[in-house]
């Protein structure tokens, strides 16, 4: 069972993490990764506004949990992804991965995480007391991507 989720609303991890291991003796392993809106800018960020276009960001996130599960063997996969208007520290994404061994639910988690951040069709704007402005995919993260070629 895989739960994808573009949400406004924010999420209870503890709850997802139960749904994702859903009572399952076969799973052994439950691993998450769970991101926050932050300011690495020190332009004392005040909020940030996710976009997003539904139907395509509803497909890359199914297509990319395909992706891991095809790759590992896996129980569920959840990943819920705000969207809206988000203040810092505010919880932005969850990615939860289940599997009978604890290295396929880490390294599903993390390519999952290396996926979003390249491949997911959100767009990011920061707004500060100076005015606002859209951010710009990072090299890292395609570096990471690439790792999993």
């Amino acid at each position: 069972m895989n739960k994808i989720s573009i949400q406004v609303d924010d999420f209870d991890v503890s709850h997802e993490v139960k749904l994702a291991h859903n009572n399952n003796a076969d799973i052994g392993a439950v691993v998450s990764f769970l991101g926050f809106v932050r300011d690495l800018t020190n332009e004392n960020i005040t909020k940030m506004t996710l976009e997003h276009y539904p139907e395509m960001t509803e497909k890359s996130l199914q297509k990319i949990a395909q992706q891991a599960d095809s790759r590992w063997k896996l129980g569920n996969i959840t990943i819920i992804h705000r969207v809206g208007e988000l203040k810092i520290n505010d919880q932005i994404v969850l990615v939860i991965t289940t599997s009978k061994h604890r290295k396929s639910a880490f390294e599903s988690c993390e390519f999952i995480i290396d996926y979003l951040k390249t491949q997911a069709p959100f767009w990011k704007k920061e707004h500060t007391a100076k005015g606002s402005k859209w951010v710009e995919a990072k090299k890292s993260d395609e570096s990471r991507k690439e790792k999993w070629s």
